[in-house]
């Protein structure tokens, strides 16, 4: 099986940490240039400067990704860096506890700009890049985008209204994508998450130590996931083994959604 991307950019948001941070290390080791994109700036280029020592063609992006102009800019240094994208991986996102009925604890807008709106624009965005350089040539594996999703569309829990919306949100635009730019030979697909002890599992689990034993005993599988395991989806993703893959949600959960345990949360 050829994972080979030499000679291919990748953009990756949400890079500085957890399973953002995975995916750039293990697209720059199947020989892709990689921009790592985020918010926070030092543990970013902390990072990206321990790729660059390995011998891996990267470049650190920082900014207030919420923001189009920071989204245009990300673009237009990563083209001036490396003159074409075939990858996006939508990493970006935020888990935040929220209540369904109470105003003063309503978050929805800030999580949805956060969870949704940034894979939006940028989607929008690199595609049409994508587009463009192809040139009226055959249209086929012009890009790959990957939008990095969480099972919480489907273990509801009332705490995690406004993130549970945001996914089942981010898993329509990934279908409808695909649908719309299939024609252009770019592949949209989304990878669901629960069960990989990300970032925000860790504080969670510090937070509470009991919480690990919970997670264990609700994932079939009985382990939580390492990042690099979700990285290797995204690997197969933006890879031309996938080539005939597209407006797919790739569950990455350790069996969690083939049980009935709604009491654990789907972080």
């Amino acid at each position: 099986m050829n994972y080979n991307l030499s000679g291919k950019t990748a953009i990756v948001t949400g890079a500085s940490n957890g399973v953002g941070l995975s995916v750039a290390q293990l697209l720059c080791s199947a020989g892709a240039n990689v921009v790592l994109a985020d918010k926070n700036e030092e543990p970013l280029n902390e990072e990206t400067e321990l790729l660059k020592k390995k011998g891996f063609k990267v470049i650190a992006f920082s900014g207030d990704l919420t923001k189009k102009l920071t989204l245009n800019n990300l673009v237009a240094t990563t083209v001036d860096e490396f003159e074409t994208i075939e990858i996006l991986v939508n990493g970006f996102r935020q888990i935040d506890l929220s209540e369904a009925l109470n105003p003063e604890k309503d978050n929805f807008q800030k999580l949805f700009d956060l969870n949704f709106m940034v894979s939006f624009r940028l989607s929008q965005i690199v595609a049409k890049k994508m587009i463009n350089q192809k040139g009226m040539e055959e249209r086929r594996d012009t890009g790959s985008i990957i939008n990095l999703n969480s099972i919480a569309d489907r273990l509801i829990l009332p705490e995690s209204f406004s993130y549970s919306i945001c996914a089942a949100s981010l898993n329509q635009l990934t279908k409808s994508l695909a649908v719309t730019l299939a024609d252009k030979g770019i592949r949209v697909n989304a990878i669901a998450m629960g069960s990989i002890m990300s970032t925000t599992l860790k504080e969670m689990i510090r937070e509470d130590l009991d919480s690990h034993d919970q997670v264990k005993q609700a994932t079939p599988l009985k382990r939580i996931g390492e990042t690099g395991e979700a990285a290797s989806a995204v690997l197969y993703l933006a890879s031309t083994i996938s080539s005939f893959t597209t407006g797919q949600i790739i569950t990455i959960d350790g069996g969690r959604t083939l049980t009935e345990n709604i009491q654990v949360s789907a972080y």
